[in-house]
Order: C-alpha cells, then structure tokens, then sequence
C-alpha cells in the first residue's frame, strides 16, 4: 500500500515524478496476485540455486516454455506442477507461496508535509515532523526529522523499547545515552538502545536537523517521546 501521491490543482494525480509515482497511479490488479507471487518465488529460489531454466525443465519434466510463463505469471500453476519444482529445488511446495498473502506496505510522505508531532519533551525552537510508520505483525518502524532552532537551558531525555538510529544532517550538537556523550556532525550517525534515557545536551552550531529512525520490533512503541 502506498499513501500520499501527490495530485495537482484540478485533483488529478500527477504522473510526472518517476517510475515509482507511475506504478502507484497505475497499480497492479487484484487478479493474478497469487500467480505473480509464485511465479517471483519459483524464479528467486531457481536463481538462488544456480539452476537454469533448460536445467529445471529436465529435471522437472516441464518445458522450457511452460516454465517461462510460470516465472512471468503468465499462467496457473498446477498443484502437480509445483510438486515437481518444489521437489527439484529442494524445497517445500509453501516455499512458492511465501508472498501471496503478505501486504507490502510504503508511506511516501512530500518534503514538508510530515505531521508536526507535539508531545512530552516539545520545546520550543524544537520540532520534530512525523516522515512515516510502518506496522505490521512482526515490524515497527516510525521515522522523524528533527530540526533544533533554539538553545534551552534543559533538554528533554526521552527512554522507549527498540532501537534507535540517529543521523544528521546539519549542525553540532552533544547527544547523550545514559553516561556517555557523543558529540555529533553532519554525517556522524549514532544506534543506540531505546531503553536508556537519551537526548541532545548541548546544541553547539545551530540550526541542527536529524533523522531519527525508531525500529520497536515485535514489541510497539509504548511511550511517547
């Protein structure tokens, strides 16, 4: 699923912004989902194992031509005929059907339209723009610029599951974790425990911008920051 697609004055969606606006104006359809799912499966396995088509097709006793149209989702798939693959790959029959059912999920946000997040630790001089959240049964992930225009005279310390990554953008500042302090640049990029309390301690070359990358795992996020 993707969200977001920009659309122009009249609310027609623009189709001027590259191959991936292009595939999200002009989606794939509901049918054939479950053959294009094996067909990718049959082909990432059969590469991975170094076998060719002409190999597969003695092996399996399917042709060659059979075969292509398998891998492109040009046809259906008989039970029979993923009997014969999956026991040629090595592999388990549910190998192939490792995709079908999973939903792909994107968030495209535009440059400046990130929700304003306000919340425990906003200062002012402090904004922090929600880029995206990904959720699904076994990922979270929740991604944010943050952009520091003001000094202050304390600094908001923030402590939640996961693990977070830093990276910035412009700027100087000292970021604290627990008893350590790393001072930190443009370029510089910093993972860290989300459990021990953390934050910026001294803003040194205004204005500082970073993008924090929150990844909770199977746990979600529990506490705001």
């Amino acid at each position: 699923m993707c969200v977001q697609v920009p659309a122009d004055t009249t609310g027609a969606v623009s189709v001027d912004h590259g191959p991936a606006i292009r595939e999200v104006v002009r989606p794939r359809p509901v049918e054939g989902r479950l053959e294009r799912a094996i067909g990718a499966e049959v082909r990432r396995i059969r590469s991975a194992s170094g076998a060719t088509l002409a190999e597969m097709s003695i092996r399996t006793g399917i042709s060659k031509p059979m075969l292509s149209k398998i891998e492109n989702a040009q046809t259906s798939c008989s039970l029979t005929m993923l009997a014969r693959l999956a026991d040629a790959l090595e592999v388990p029959v549910t190998s192939f059907f490792r995709q079908a059912d999973t939903p792909r999920e994107a968030v495209f946000t535009p440059a400046g339209s990130g929700a304003r997040i306000v919340a425990r630790g906003t200062r002012v001089g402090h904004d922090y723009a929600l880029l995206g959240a990904l959720r699904g049964p076994h990922k979270r992930m929740e991604a944010h610029l943050v952009t520091l225009t003001e000094r202050s005279e304390g600094f908001p310390l923030f402590q939640h599951p996961g693990t977070e990554l830093l990276y910035v953008l412009e700027g100087e500042m000292v970021y604290g974790h627990g008893d350590s302090s790393y001072t930190m640049r443009s370029g510089d990029a910093l993972q860290l425990d989300g459990e021990g309390a953390h934050g910026p301690r001294e803003l040194l070359d205004l204005p500082i911008r970073f993008l924090s990358v929150v990844a909770y795992g199977d746990l979600g996020p529990q506490a705001d920051d």
